[in-house]
């Protein structure tokens, strides 16, 4: 056959070089015609006697990001076919037979009988990673950018085509499941330690030191084919087995309350795998990875965490008749936390950054803070030694408003004050090129009012970065009524260019993020009102699949700025927006104790200087009342945790403020880690089911008050059957 996404070429030594190209991508990934044709390659190479082994590259700067799983929607249509037609029992020997394709022609170049090679020349991901752990040996070019791992487990999967059997093999378990549980990704030192990678060598040498290899005798027999193969740690029922297993099982339950059937199914496929020859152990991997692609959590998770976001990164909502912009120079006014923060994106990401506070020392304090940031990446080994002078380079810290004269974007991060900010604004204007674009780092503010001290509001917009900025991947683009279409243009190619996952929202108090998760906020310190006992609430909330509990995430926020959007709120909109117990919490927390957060080290939280943060023993003097725990029903407070979220959710699509469910979703996990599992606000909204997630609301609303009351669109939406991202069906994405 003729092979589109492959080179083969053998040299006069018999060694076939396969070079992995696909044309048209910038990343080779392993689609139905990528699998078809290797499988074909395997085939010829076996049997052609002058082939003495093979060599499998790419051409790409990257080895494979892995499989597209764009197949898994083909499987689906296929499987849905067969069922019609011949059955379930059908169907599922159908899936199965689907989803195992890769882990068949893996195990094929295994035991084909003529040694492979992978030579790996930059990042290796999921499938092509267990394609490496397939070959007989593994040789990395040295590139610091090169990451190996398996990290099927963020998007809802597991490595299915061999990866849970191979690696606990070559691994202790200890560490083979360390590494899936958590989509561990390597760099080529440390793959070399763990001896996933066999050697390192220059980029220029790669192809001849994989060739080499198979000269001088390499094996074509993989270790655990070999008799008397002995397993990394001993066996399963051994001492160590049965001191690393039953701890392994707490830390998965600690770590996922069990809302995660793929982190299950890893503990499964290697306890049980382990036991078992590998080819039986291959079709119990197969047989967990089919039952897993099935269940609603994996559909939501690959939705949201992979084809929305890829979507979205790719400029699912930019103007398509906006020319591709490039920011070359970005002003910051405001040098503290948020600032410096964005300064030291920014900057990383090439651009040169002016960062503006009210005096020479605040502003340099500011770019202290990217040298603090640059630094710990050089000693965790994440950058190298010259990276610092570089990106120190391109930050000029200045209290100069002048010096926003040729700023492409300016970004304000001042105090959240409507005064600071119009102030700010009056200072900045005139020193404004004239297609500069201005953007406002405000979280709850509306930009359209904030826009009404800007002369240009059509290049006015918000860009609201979530704290801590160089971990968060989440960036809110909120458009005012005025924002034109080359500012909207502006903020995307910005957030593209700095690595960032941009969600585009309308205006609104608070926007999508921030409506969300204070919810989530005020129903902590709702039950703590009504006498549910503090260490309950964190650890319900993080049972419900929340990242952290209410006021542990209070305490991160601070609970001063909490007690001034809450005061603000009121201000603005009178008291009945507001929860009064709330705002008696915190103005107790803030304006009688001093207890700030983590910022002052005392919160709901106490932070010693030395050990871990605990929950502050006052708190009990706090409760008026104090509930039993175990008259509490747990699973009621769970659905409180996510529904007063996600009825919110439904608000901001109602409001208009969300027009794209995608953006709801990958921006609630991204954004305040709205519960993975369930695929985002929205997604876990349609896999309840609107009528039963009605009907819910109401069952609250009637026992706890009417923030649990379901709009009317979700009313209807009910009473039609539909869900969201059936009535509004995302809009295709832009290349």
């Amino acid at each position: 056959m003729a092979f589109t996404n492959f080179r083969l070429e053998t040299d006069a030594d018999g060694i076939a070089l396969v070079t992995w190209d696909m044309a048209g991508r910038s990343m080779n990934v392993f689609d139905a015609r990528t699998i078809e044709e290797l499988s074909a390659i395997v085939e010829r190479t076996t049997a052609d006697a002058a082939v003495k082994g093979v060599v499998i590259t790419s051409a790409k700067d990257a080895f494979s990001g892995g499989a597209d799983l764009t197949m898994l929607e083909t499987f689906g249509v296929v499987v849905a076919d067969v069922m019609k037609r011949e059955g379930a029992e059908a169907a599922s020997r159908k899936l199965l037979d689907e989803v195992s394709r890769l882990s068949r022609l893996f195990r094929r170049i295994e035991t084909c009988g003529k040694p492979w090679v992978a030579a790996i020349n930059g990042l290796a991901l999921g499938g092509a990673f267990e394609l490496s752990l397939s070959c007989h040996q593994r040789i990395a070019a040295d590139n610091p950018k090169t990451r190996l791992g398996l990290p099927e487990i963020k998007v809802g999967l597991f490595p299915g085509a061999g990866g849970t059997q191979r690696l606990v093999r070559m691994l202790p378990p200890a560490d083979a499941l360390m590494m899936m549980l958590k989509g561990e990704l390597l760099n080529v030192a440390k793959a070399r330690a763990a001896k996933l990678v066999d050697a390192v060598v220059p980029p220029g040498e790669l192809i001849a030191a994989a060739k080499d290899w198979i000269r001088s005798g390499g094996k074509a027999v993989a270790p655990w084919d070999v008799e008397g193969f002995k397993l990394p740690a001993g066996p399963v029922y051994s001492k160590a087995g049965m001191q690393m297993f039953p701890a392994a099982n707490a830390i998965y339950r600690r770590e996922t309350y069990d809302n995660y059937p793929a982190a299950r199914a890893i503990m499964q496929c290697v306890y049980e795998g382990l036991q078992l020859p590998m080819d039986q152990a291959l079709r119990v991997e197969a047989r967990y990875f089919a039952h897993v692609v099935r269940t609603p959590e994996a559909a939501a998770m690959i939705r949201s965490l992979f084809l929305s976001m890829q979507d979205l990164n790719k400029g699912a909502r930019r103007p398509k008749n906006v020319p591709p912009t490039r920011v070359r120079k970005v002003g910051i006014i405001g040098a503290g936390f948020m600032g410096a923060s964005i300064g030291y994106v920014t900057a990383r990401a090439g651009i040169d950054v002016v960062l503006i506070d009210r005096d020479q020392q605040s502003a340099d304090k500011g770019k202290a803070h990217s040298d603090a940031l640059i630094s710990g990446e050089i000693k965790k080994g994440r950058a190298r030694e010259g990276a610092r002078e570089a990106l120190l380079s391109r930050i000029t810290a200045t209290p100069d408003f002048t010096a926003l004269k040729d700023c492409d974007l300016i970004v304000e991060a001042v105090f959240e004050d409507r005064k600071v900010k119009a102030e700010t604004y009056a200072k900045a204007q005139p020193m404004l090129a004239a297609s500069a674009i201005f953007a406002s780092n405000t979280s709850t503010l509306p930009i359209t009012s904030l826009a009404t001290e800007f002369k240009d509001q059509g290049r006015f917009i918000g860009i609201h970065f979530f704290s801590p900025v160089d971990k968060m991947m989440l960036v809110e683009i909120i458009l005012g009524k005025n924002t034109g279409e080359v500012a909207l243009a502006t903020a995307l190619d910005y957030v593209r260019a700095i690595g960032k996952t941009p969600i585009v929202v309308n205006d609104s108090r608070g926007f999508f993020a921030n409506r969300c998760v204070l919810n989530f906020v005020a129903e902590g310190h709702l039950m703590f009102g009504e006498g549910v006992p503090p260490a309950m609430i964190e650890n319900v909330a993080r049972m419900a699949g929340m990242p952290v509990g209410p006021l542990s995430l209070t305490d991160e926020i601070a609970i001063d700025l909490a007690l001034r959007i809450v005061k603000a709120t009121e201000s603005d909109l009178g008291a009945a927006a507001i929860d009064a117990g709330q705002k008696a919490l915190l103005i107790e927390m803030v304006e009688t104790r001093g207890r700030l957060g983590r910022k002052n080290g005392k919160g709901f939280y106490d932070y010693p200087e030395k050990g871990k943060k605990k929950l502050w023993p006052g708190l009990a003097g706090l409760q008026a009342n104090k509930l039993d725990p175990d008259t509490l029903d747990v699973e009621e407070m769970k659905q409180r945790f996510l529904v007063v979220q996600a009825v919110e959710a439904a608000r901001t699509v109602e409001d208009g403020v969300i027009v794209d469910p995608r953006e709801a979703d990958v921006g609630s996990i991204l954004g305040f880690g709205f519960a993975p599992f369930t695929g985002g606000t929205l997604s876990y909204i349609d896999m309840m089911g609107t009528k039963r997630f009605v009907e819910l609301c109401q069952r609250l609303e009637k026992k706890y008050g009417p923030r649990f009351a379901p709009p009317r669109l979700l009313l209807d939406m009910a009473a039609k059957g539909e869900t969201f991202y059936g009535r509004f069906a995302p809009a295709k994405s832009a290349a």
